[in-house]
């Protein structure tokens, strides 16, 4: 049941890298795991159609939203409303990991 452990296990991103994985992938929610090694960043983004929301689970993580930016520590949830961009990048020497979860999925409903 839990899609969370066995795929954290497999994360390693080496300082400046960024891995994922697929926890949840319907035909209307995608939840993705985000890893961030030391430095790190997801690049700002928008998903026009649908709303995003992250939730740190491990490390600090400087969540940008539209023109706002903050470091958030675990545990933590930021809601990205629908054609917000948004990014996140790992300001610290640690392994930051947090989820998004999309939806609805574009082109679902």
């Amino acid at each position: 049941m839990d899609e969370l452990t066995e795929a954290l296990a497999e994360l390693d991103p080496a300082a400046g890298e960024t891995e994922t994985a697929e926890l949840v992938v319907t035909d209307d929610v995608l939840v993705k795991l985000f890893a961030l090694g030391p430095g790190a960043t997801v690049d700002p983004h928008e998903h026009g159609d649908s709303t995003n929301v992250f939730h740190v689970i491990e490390g600090s993580v400087t969540v940008t939203r539209g023109d706002e930016e903050q470091t958030l520590s675990a545990p933590a949830v930021v809601e990205h409303g629908r054609g917000v961009p948004h990014g996140a990048a790992n300001p610290t020497d640690q392994r930051a990991v947090f989820t998004a979860s999309l939806c609805p999925l574009p082109g679902s409903g």
